[in-house]
């Protein structure tokens, strides 16, 4: 019988005009790794705020091995062996792997800190969760892995016996994240309980055992995984059956829109490309290894980075793109993949995001026209369905999903000819997916030509008509998406040819 470290029973919370939970329940059993899923918006960041001690529960009971605890603060979420690894990170860039690990707590040695021996506990934490890390390297000297390794660190050294993962692999590759799981069968085997945060459904059944919904605030029930499919899962989450995943159809594929000659930079990496092309109704999908120059190369055509050379033809005739200003004036506009750093100023409302890039348009003698702004932000929230109180409502409230439909929105309202949307779906649930793969194809019925960056390579073959795979800051072949695999896909992004891809049967 599973023994059960943690449970969660009659949990309510609320805030002005939302009620985030209504009866919660959650349970995790020493040694298990149990996931926690719903759609952006469902409460499980609330719930998981109140498990460690961020938010107080208006109603209900923790238990800890039995018995009924308070978790009153962070601090105290500490001392009963909670942490909690945010999808965000929360490292000092500049300070070293072990300076992170024991931020605010160093090892002393009389009234001075004794370096030597927090480097000696931070190592010793890092070879039982079988990393191979330097504790004396930078954080900013990591790659995206190791530093999500290093949070996991800094959460052992609290001695936590209860670990949640909030979408730790979102900014992962397939190895990185099955060095991930690596580690947490590790903690698995220490007796430590955890709870999973992901909207991969594909990941559930590698790693966890069961899984817990939530919707709209309320516990839809507890899985075990073994006895459900995907599918079954999905309709859980969303409330209603999802036939198909990618909603695909044929498309009216036109003329180029966006034609890309002779790019050459060298920013952060070198960018050598020859030649690319998207056409009018057209998704073409980015498809490459992390690192390998995707962003790169699209934010040299959008005229966010420096390029030496590069030739660019809009609808057949030739423009210059030597800034953003430019691209949009072209009708370029550019979804980022971090729509936390440089996609949305959070700290302001749903109005002001969604027409930052289209104050032009709303100004007159150099004043903004506030009612046509207000009208602009409500048509736009209708079309794409965003889930907010109101247009007043501060972006960083709202779910990572809705937070996403505006910066597609902020882009939109500008009429844009070509889009390129840099990992679109990513840290968004099932359903909010749905909604934006049907956007993107209402878009290319438009003639919107759209250019998609993505890791998930089902996306990509989902969703795209033509697949660019990058290598090393360059296209290493171009794929029909109907004529090709997930395995082609890889073998390019790896630095094979076209010919050496097909000839290889399987990848070991």
């Amino acid at each position: 019988m599973a023994e059960e470290l943690f449970r969660m029973e009659g949990i309510c919370k609320s805030f002005p005009g939302v009620k985030a939970l209504d009866n919660v329940a959650l349970s995790v059993n020493k040694g298990e790794v149990h996931g926690l899923v719903g759609e952006n918006g469902a409460g499980k960041s609330t719930l998981m705020k109140i498990m460690t001690g961020v938010y107080s529960a208006d109603a209900g009971a923790i238990y800890i091995e039995g018995e009924r605890v308070d978790i009153d603060s962070v601090a105290k979420a500490h001392e009963l062996g909670i942490s909690i690894i945010f999808q965000e990170m929360t490292l000092c860039r500049h300070m070293t792997v072990a300076d992170n690990i024991f931020i605010g707590r160093p090892a002393h040695k009389g009234p001075l800190i004794d370096d030597r021996q927090m480097h000696k506990n931070a190592k010793k934490i890092l070879d039982d969760l079988g990393i191979n890390i330097n504790t004396y390297a930078r954080v900013a000297t990591l790659s995206v892995a190791q530093q999500q390794m290093v949070e996991i660190a800094k959460a052992i050294s609290y001695n936590s016996r209860i670990l949640v993962l909030d979408e730790p692999s979102a900014t992962l590759t397939e190895r990185e994240i099955q060095q991930l799981f690596g580690i947490i069968r590790n903690l698995q085997k220490k007796g430590v309980g955890m709870v999973y945060i992901s909207h991969r459904m594909e990941e559930l059944s590698q790693i966890c055992e069961r899984a817990s919904v939530l919707r709209d605030g309320q516990y839809i029930g507890t899985r075990n995984l073994k006895d459900i499919t995907m599918n079954e899962l999905v309709n859980m989450i969303v409330g209603r059956p999802l036939e198909d995943k990618y909603p695909r159809y044929e498309r009216k594929i036109g003329e180029v829109a966006l034609e890309v000659n002779n790019l050459k930079a060298h920013n952060r990496l070198p960018l050598n490309v020859d030649h690319f092309y998207v056409r009018k109704g057209e998704i073409l999908g980015i498809a490459g290894l992390v690192g390998a120059g995707r962003t790169e190369i699209m934010r040299c055509v959008f005229g966010a980075d420096r390029v030496e050379s590069m030739d660019v033809k809009i609808d057949g005739k030739p423009v210059k793109i030597g800034s953003v200003i430019q691209a949009i004036d072209h009708g370029l506009s550019y979804a980022t993949e971090d729509r936390k750093f440089d996609g949305l100023a959070l700290g302001l409302d749903v109005e002001y995001n969604t027409n930052m890039a289209h104050l032009r348009q709303l100004s007159k003698f150099g004043f903004v026209n506030d009612k046509a702004g207000a009208r602009n932000a409500e048509r736009y929230r209708e079309k794409l369905r965003t889930k907010t109180p109101s247009i007043r409502q501060l972006t960083k409230n709202l779910s990572g999903g809705n937070q996403q439909k505006i910066v597609l929105s902020k882009w939109l309202c500008n009429d844009a000819k070509i889009l390129i949307v840099d990992e679109p779906t990513r840290g968004i649930d099932v359903g909010a997916k749905f909604e934006i793969y049907q956007l993107f194809n209402q878009l290319s019925d438009q003639g919107v030509a759209i250019i998609m960056i993505s890791s998930e390579l089902p996306e990509i073959l989902g969703m795209s008509d033509r697949v660019l795979v990058i290598h090393e800051g360059g296209i290493n072949g171009e794929l029909v998406t109907k004529e090709t695999s997930q395995e082609e896909i890889l073998y390019l992004a790896a630095g094979y040819n076209k010919m050496e891809s097909k000839a290889t049967p399987m990848i070991s």
